[in-house]
């Protein structure tokens, strides 16, 4: 793609030009402000080149597109390819910062990290962070577009559903610092097996072997370690073990997380006397331990003294539906519907099986992208379910409906029968976990829980 060597000229203009004296980018038409450079994304189902005339008429200064029929002479920039274009200029605007950047990537806790190591971070830095889970092809880089001059750190959350998207991404933001939260069973249907999950996760260490970046390892999971270890990597690492440049013990897991964290500060690092702190969080779900560790260990490198590591921590309070507790008129909520897969599913479960709480019940919904592991997967999630004493087990989705489960068990195709069925037969007094993907969509049935 050309992202050493780039020069970036259409009509006569320079794209990168155009963009220091725009307003920004949008990719939807809908949401435009003045001055804004339209880049007119396709996809499979839609042509975004058919609205760059409405973009420019609620007052986009410029127009990318790719197809000549929409070309407007001297209001829009024809290009080969607009995502390609969107890309290398995400890729040349980034090599004009001589500031960290860290990565993360991850089967599971990638935006949590992301977001603790944001707060953690933002203690003695200003920092640009993805977001959302703008994670993607086209989201890291909007994100790195947004990189301005008062800018000291980014952090940039990656994800993927196939091998080579990674490789990809850090050829566009150049990672300075990165992060594998776990290697586990999500996307199998891009990834084809577990295996092919690890070597694309790892494709972030790839590239800062290559370049002489910092790989910071999570310790407590043996296939990353059996990575480094093999390849041969230089890392810092973090984990349960007291050699590490940051260890922990988890103190209280059933209800709000409580850790004791070590930091092995480098000399001259941490301008304080206090190494070890006890962080009392917000944050619920024993899986939560590793993804705060992660962010310790980032705080702890770029010098973030302990007593505003933990005062960051314990400020955070997880939302958008991930590990995050609720409460109704009518129930207690455990929502971490965000998304799901084998590795999660499990884990919350068994989390949620230790909280203390009478009256539980699940709702679960599919675990999307498992290819031919998908029936076998659901399998496993139904017969751990089927003897934890819940009041009721309701599922949704097609492979759950397909699968063999005991009588007591409902199971709906879709969120909406599920939705029709709470109105008919509300639950009261309930502890309810709902964990499911993302295109479940179980967030919908919140407002009659």
């Amino acid at each position: 793609m050309g992202f050493f060597i780039l020069v970036i000229i259409m009509s006569n203009r320079n794209l990168y030009g155009l963009f220091l004296e725009s307003a920004g980018i949008t990719t939807d038409s809908r949401n435009v402000k003045p001055g804004n450079i339209f880049f007119a994304l396709s996809g499979d189902n839609f042509d975004g080149n058919r609205f760059a005339g409405q973009a420019l008429e609620k007052g986009c200064h410029y127009a990318v597109i790719d197809n000549p029929e929409y070309y407007v002479s001297g209001k829009t920039l024809l290009v080969g390819n607009v995502l390609t274009a969107l890309q290398e200029l995400a890729a040349f605007h980034r090599k004009n910062f001589n500031i960290p950047v860290v990565a993360i990537t991850g089967s599971n806790g990638k935006t949590t990290t992301k977001e603790l190591m944001r707060d953690v971070l933002s203690s003695g830095y200003c920092v640009l962070a993805t977001r959302g889970n703008l994670n993607n092809h086209i989201g890291v880089p909007l994100t790195l577009l947004e990189l301005n001059d008062n800018h000291e750190i980014a952090v940039i959350e990656m994800g993927a559903n196939h091998r080579g998207e990674i490789d990809l991404l850090c050829r566009i933001a150049e990672p300075t610092h990165g992060l594998i939260t776990n290697a586990g069973t999500a996307h199998l249907e891009g990834f084809g097996s577990p295996e092919g999950v690890l070597k694309a996760k790892s494709e972030l260490f790839d590239y800062l072997k290559e370049t002489g970046g910092t790989i910071m390892l999570n310790y407590d999971q043996p296939n990353l370690r059996e990575v480094v270890t093999g390849l041969k990597y230089k890392y810092i690492a973090f984990g349960s073990a007291e050699n590490q440049f940051v260890y922990g013990k988890l103190n209280e897991s059933a209800g709000y997380l409580n850790l004791s964290v070590m930091i092995n500060y480098p000399e001259g690092k941490g301008n304080v006397p206090e190494r070890s702190v006890d962080l009392n969080t917000k944050i619920t779900g024993s899986y939560n331990y590793e993804n705060i560790l992660a962010a310790v260990c980032t705080g702890a490198l770029f010098g973030i003294p302990a007593g505003d590591i933990k005062e960051a921590v314990e400020q955070y309070i997880p939302a958008n539906n991930r590990s995050q507790i609720a409460e109704t008129p009518d129930n207690m909520l455990l929502l971490d519907a965000y998304n799901a897969n084998p590795d999660s599913m499990k884990a919350a479960i068994l989390h949620f099986t230790s909280m203390p709480g009478e009256n539980k019940s699940v709702i679960l919904g599919d675990m999307l992208e498992l290819g031919d592991y998908a029936k076998n997967e659901h399998q496993k999630i139904v017969e751990l379910i089927a003897n934890k004493g819940f009041r009721e087990v309701l599922l949704v989705g097609n492979i759950f409906c397909s699968v063999s489960r005991p009588g007591s068990f409902i199971a709906f195709e879709k969120t909406e029968q599920l939705i029709e069925w709470l109105i008919g037969n509300p639950l009261r007094n309930r502890f309810i976990l709902l964990k499911g993907s993302r295109g479940i969509g179980l967030e919908r049935s919140i407002s009659v829980l």
